[in-house]
Protein backbone atom coordinates (compact mmCIF):
# COMPACT_ATOMS: atom_id res chain seq x y z
CA UNK A 1 0.00 0.00 0.00
CA UNK A 2 1.73 3.27 -1.21
CA UNK A 3 0.89 6.90 -0.76
CA UNK A 4 0.63 8.98 -3.44
CA UNK A 5 0.80 12.44 -4.11
CA UNK A 6 -0.43 14.02 -7.32
CA UNK A 7 -0.49 18.08 -8.23
CA UNK A 8 -3.46 19.14 -10.55
CA UNK A 9 -5.71 16.46 -10.05
CA UNK A 10 -8.79 17.78 -10.74
CA UNK A 11 -9.04 17.10 -14.75
CA UNK A 12 -7.47 15.90 -17.80
CA UNK A 13 -3.96 14.00 -16.86
CA UNK A 14 -4.43 14.91 -13.40
CA UNK A 15 -7.42 13.08 -13.24
CA UNK A 16 -6.84 10.28 -15.24
CA UNK A 17 -4.06 9.37 -13.25
CA UNK A 18 -6.01 9.82 -9.53
CA UNK A 19 -7.97 7.06 -11.21
CA UNK A 20 -5.81 4.91 -13.29
CA UNK A 21 -2.40 5.53 -11.02
CA UNK A 22 -3.42 3.79 -7.49
CA UNK A 23 -3.86 0.44 -6.87
CA UNK A 24 -6.52 -0.82 -4.49
CA UNK A 25 -5.46 -0.03 -0.87
CA UNK A 26 -3.22 3.00 -1.80
CA UNK A 27 -4.03 6.58 -0.57
CA UNK A 28 -3.70 9.68 -3.08
CA UNK A 29 -3.73 12.96 -1.55
CA UNK A 30 -5.19 15.16 -4.79
CA UNK A 31 -3.85 18.99 -5.11
CA UNK A 32 -6.36 20.76 -7.15
CA UNK A 33 -7.96 24.13 -6.54
CA UNK A 34 -11.49 22.51 -7.55
CA UNK A 35 -12.93 19.62 -6.30
CA UNK A 36 -11.81 16.39 -7.92
CA UNK A 37 -14.60 13.99 -9.27
CA UNK A 38 -12.24 10.88 -8.48
CA UNK A 39 -13.20 11.55 -5.20
CA UNK A 40 -16.85 10.18 -5.79
CA UNK A 41 -15.39 6.50 -6.60
CA UNK A 42 -15.56 3.74 -4.92
CA UNK A 43 -13.06 1.47 -5.84
CA UNK A 44 -10.70 0.69 -2.37
CA UNK A 45 -8.43 3.55 -2.55
CA UNK A 46 -8.17 6.19 -0.25
CA UNK A 47 -8.40 9.66 -2.25
CA UNK A 48 -7.89 12.98 0.08
CA UNK A 49 -8.68 16.29 -0.97
CA UNK A 50 -5.92 18.91 -0.57
CA UNK A 51 -7.69 22.67 -2.07
CA UNK A 52 -4.53 25.02 -2.78
CA UNK A 53 -4.28 27.40 -5.47
CA UNK A 54 -0.71 27.04 -6.72
CA UNK A 55 -0.82 30.11 -8.40
CA UNK A 56 -0.09 31.52 -4.71
CA UNK A 57 3.03 28.57 -4.14
CA UNK A 58 4.33 30.22 -0.69
CA UNK A 59 0.62 29.34 0.39
CA UNK A 60 -0.09 26.15 -1.55
CA UNK A 61 3.18 24.34 -0.19
CA UNK A 62 2.24 25.19 3.26
CA UNK A 63 -1.03 23.79 3.39
CA UNK A 64 0.07 20.36 1.10
CA UNK A 65 2.69 19.68 3.81
CA UNK A 66 0.57 20.59 6.79
CA UNK A 67 -2.35 18.17 5.35
CA UNK A 68 0.43 15.51 4.63
CA UNK A 69 2.12 15.77 7.90
CA UNK A 70 4.64 13.35 8.54
CA UNK A 71 3.46 10.57 6.41
CA UNK A 72 5.75 8.76 4.01
CA UNK A 73 5.46 9.94 0.27
CA UNK A 74 6.48 7.04 -2.30
CA UNK A 75 5.20 8.87 -5.39
CA UNK A 76 5.18 12.23 -6.03
CA UNK A 77 3.40 13.39 -9.50
CA UNK A 78 3.50 17.23 -10.33
CA UNK A 79 1.49 18.25 -13.46
CA UNK A 80 -0.34 20.95 -12.23
CA UNK A 81 0.20 23.28 -15.46
CA UNK A 82 -1.23 26.39 -17.38
CA UNK A 83 -0.13 28.27 -20.88
CA UNK A 84 -1.25 31.32 -22.29
CA UNK A 85 -4.49 31.95 -24.05
CA UNK A 86 -4.74 31.03 -27.70
CA UNK A 87 -1.19 28.56 -26.78
CA UNK A 88 -0.38 25.72 -29.57
CA UNK A 89 -3.21 27.94 -32.41
CA UNK A 90 -2.16 30.05 -34.91
CA UNK A 91 -4.22 32.88 -33.02
CA UNK A 92 -1.19 33.05 -30.20
CA UNK A 93 0.60 36.24 -29.73
CA UNK A 94 3.47 36.92 -27.31
CA UNK A 95 2.62 40.50 -27.68
CA UNK A 96 -0.99 39.94 -26.75
CA UNK A 97 -0.18 37.96 -23.39
CA UNK A 98 -0.42 40.49 -20.00
CA UNK A 99 2.25 40.48 -17.64
CA UNK A 100 -0.49 39.15 -14.90
CA UNK A 101 -0.80 35.47 -17.43
CA UNK A 102 2.81 35.54 -17.77
CA UNK A 103 3.41 35.21 -14.05
CA UNK A 104 0.98 33.24 -13.63
CA UNK A 105 2.07 30.53 -15.34
CA UNK A 106 5.52 30.74 -14.21
CA UNK A 107 4.19 30.65 -10.33
CA UNK A 108 1.70 27.37 -11.14
CA UNK A 109 4.28 25.70 -13.73
CA UNK A 110 7.46 25.89 -12.15
CA UNK A 111 7.74 27.85 -8.80
CA UNK A 112 5.03 25.60 -6.92
CA UNK A 113 6.69 22.79 -8.50
CA UNK A 114 10.19 23.92 -6.37
CA UNK A 115 8.41 25.35 -3.59
CA UNK A 116 5.96 22.21 -3.12
CA UNK A 117 8.64 19.66 -3.98
CA UNK A 118 11.28 21.22 -1.27
CA UNK A 119 8.55 20.78 1.62
CA UNK A 120 7.48 17.08 1.02
CA UNK A 121 11.69 16.25 0.72
CA UNK A 122 11.29 14.72 4.33
CA UNK A 123 8.28 12.89 3.35
CA UNK A 124 10.03 11.21 0.26
CA UNK A 125 13.03 10.28 2.82
CA UNK A 126 10.67 8.55 4.96
CA UNK A 127 9.72 5.89 1.98
CA UNK A 128 11.28 2.51 1.50
CA UNK A 129 10.88 3.39 -2.57
CA UNK A 130 10.67 6.97 -3.49
CA UNK A 131 9.98 8.63 -6.99
CA UNK A 132 9.42 11.80 -7.87
CA UNK A 133 8.14 12.66 -11.42
CA UNK A 134 7.68 16.39 -13.20
CA UNK A 135 5.18 16.63 -16.50
CA UNK A 136 7.51 18.53 -18.64
CA UNK A 137 6.21 18.77 -22.48
CA UNK A 138 8.49 18.77 -25.75
CA UNK A 139 7.83 22.33 -25.56
CA UNK A 140 10.38 22.35 -23.09
CA UNK A 141 13.37 20.42 -24.75
CA UNK A 142 15.72 22.52 -26.70
CA UNK A 143 14.90 23.94 -29.88
CA UNK A 144 11.14 22.89 -30.05
CA UNK A 145 9.83 25.18 -32.09
CA UNK A 146 7.38 26.23 -29.16
CA UNK A 147 6.43 29.69 -29.63
CA UNK A 148 4.55 30.43 -25.90
CA UNK A 149 7.59 31.86 -24.34
CA UNK A 150 6.13 31.55 -20.87
CA UNK A 151 5.07 28.28 -20.97
CA UNK A 152 8.09 26.90 -23.18
CA UNK A 153 10.12 28.58 -20.18
CA UNK A 154 8.55 26.85 -17.55
CA UNK A 155 8.74 23.59 -19.02
CA UNK A 156 12.47 24.47 -20.19
CA UNK A 157 13.01 25.16 -16.46
CA UNK A 158 11.60 22.17 -15.29
CA UNK A 159 13.73 20.21 -16.86
CA UNK A 160 16.36 22.13 -15.46
CA UNK A 161 14.82 21.27 -11.78
CA UNK A 162 14.32 17.91 -12.62
CA UNK A 163 18.16 17.44 -13.18
CA UNK A 164 19.62 19.91 -10.15
CA UNK A 165 17.21 17.69 -7.78
CA UNK A 166 18.75 14.78 -8.99
CA UNK A 167 21.61 15.68 -7.14
CA UNK A 168 20.70 17.41 -4.37
CA UNK A 169 18.22 13.86 -3.72
CA UNK A 170 20.89 11.37 -5.17
CA UNK A 171 22.54 10.21 -1.60
CA UNK A 172 19.06 9.53 -0.70
CA UNK A 173 18.44 7.22 -3.91
CA UNK A 174 15.08 9.50 -4.60
CA UNK A 175 15.02 9.43 -8.83
CA UNK A 176 13.84 12.06 -10.15
CA UNK A 177 11.90 11.90 -14.06
CA UNK A 178 11.29 14.45 -16.59
CA UNK A 179 7.79 12.91 -18.54
CA UNK A 180 7.91 14.95 -21.66
CA UNK A 181 4.97 14.36 -24.01
CA UNK A 182 3.27 15.85 -26.86
CA UNK A 183 -0.46 16.71 -27.71
CA UNK A 184 -2.36 14.88 -25.22
CA UNK A 185 -6.04 13.28 -25.45
CA UNK A 186 -6.76 15.15 -22.27
CA UNK A 187 -10.56 15.86 -23.11
CA UNK A 188 -11.18 12.62 -23.34
CA UNK A 189 -12.58 11.07 -20.33
CA UNK A 190 -10.36 8.27 -18.94
CA UNK A 191 -13.25 6.04 -18.14
CA UNK A 192 -13.83 5.87 -22.32
CA UNK A 193 -10.75 4.03 -22.74
CA UNK A 194 -7.38 4.58 -25.32
CA UNK A 195 -9.29 3.66 -28.25
CA UNK A 196 -11.77 6.12 -27.80
CA UNK A 197 -9.12 9.13 -27.87
CA UNK A 198 -7.17 7.05 -30.77
CA UNK A 199 -10.21 7.26 -32.59
CA UNK A 200 -11.33 10.54 -31.70
CA UNK A 201 -7.93 12.30 -32.89
CA UNK A 202 -7.42 10.14 -35.13
CA UNK A 203 -3.86 8.92 -33.39
CA UNK A 204 -2.61 12.53 -33.81
CA UNK A 205 -2.82 12.80 -29.43
CA UNK A 206 -1.93 10.61 -26.80
CA UNK A 207 -3.64 8.98 -24.85
CA UNK A 208 -3.62 9.28 -20.94
CA UNK A 209 -3.98 5.55 -20.76
CA UNK A 210 -0.46 5.58 -21.89
CA UNK A 211 0.72 7.81 -19.89
CA UNK A 212 -0.62 5.84 -16.77
CA UNK A 213 1.21 2.94 -18.12
CA UNK A 214 4.27 4.56 -18.34
CA UNK A 215 3.57 5.69 -14.57
CA UNK A 216 2.59 2.44 -13.53
CA UNK A 217 6.45 1.32 -14.74
CA UNK A 218 8.14 3.98 -13.10
CA UNK A 219 6.42 3.14 -9.61
CA UNK A 220 7.60 -0.76 -10.04
CA UNK A 221 10.72 -0.01 -10.47
CA UNK A 222 13.38 -0.02 -7.43
CA UNK A 223 14.82 3.04 -6.29
CA UNK A 224 18.27 1.72 -7.74
CA UNK A 225 16.81 2.68 -11.33
CA UNK A 226 17.33 6.27 -12.59
CA UNK A 227 15.13 7.41 -15.36
CA UNK A 228 16.35 10.89 -16.19
CA UNK A 229 14.04 11.80 -19.15
CA UNK A 230 10.89 10.65 -20.78
CA UNK A 231 10.15 11.91 -24.51
CA UNK A 232 6.51 11.06 -25.73
CA UNK A 233 5.89 11.94 -29.20
CA UNK A 234 2.59 11.28 -31.07
CA UNK A 235 3.67 9.51 -34.01
CA UNK A 236 2.60 11.67 -36.73
CA UNK A 237 4.68 14.51 -34.63
CA UNK A 238 7.85 15.99 -36.43
CA UNK A 239 9.54 14.52 -32.66
CA UNK A 240 8.79 11.37 -32.99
Amino acid sequence: MATIVIFGASRGVGLGCSIGLPDPGDTVFLISRTRPPSLDRSDQITRIWIPADLSIPKMAATTVSEAIGDRAVDFLFYNAGIWEKDAFEPAYSFEQSTIEEMEQIIQVNLLAAILCTHQLIPNLKRSVNPRVVYMSSLSGLDNSGAPEVANTASKFGLRGVVHALRECLRDYRIPVTALNPGNIAAEIDYDAGAEAAVQTYDGTQIPMQDLVLLLRCLRQLTRVSCVKEIDIPAMPDLYA
